[in-house]
């Protein structure tokens, strides 16, 4: 009755291994807030979202992509009126990200628009 006691136990111990929920990866959130000079038409301003937008799908090291324009009551964005939220797997990848040739191209879209920009990083765990 002992040995088979033991048995029982060592097997629920061995079972509750495997229910343990598996961690979810570390994820690196780069975020991105820009303001944009009072020349810059609405039209322009859009259209540097679009392009910033459309590097989801041609960069391949970005895992996820979301933006908006603020919208806060509380009015202290400074002049930052649009976050931009990218995500990606590894510090190497956000740096391959920073030369992709498709992040190079945004970049010539933005320049001539860009008052001041904001970035933080941080990692999800």
């Amino acid at each position: 009755m002992k040995k088979l006691l033991l048995l029982v136990m060592a097997a629920m111990v061995s079972l509750s291994s495997f229910a343990q929920p598996t961690p979810a990866p570390a994820v690196l959130r780069h975020v991105v807030l820009f303001s944009f000079k009072a020349a810059s038409t609405p039209e322009e301003v859009q259209q540097v979202a679009m392009t910033f937008a459309g590097l989801y799908g041609k960069v391949p090291q970005v895992k996820a992509f979301e933006w908006g324009i603020n919208n806060s009551p509380e009015k202290l964005n400074q002049g930052f009126t649009h976050c931009f939220v990218l995500s990606f797997s590894s510090e190497k990848d956000l740096a391959d990200y920073q030369l992709h040739p498709a992040h190079l191209e945004f970049q010539k879209v933005l320049k001539p628009h860009m008052d001041k920009v904001f970035v933080v990083d941080y990692w999800v765990k």
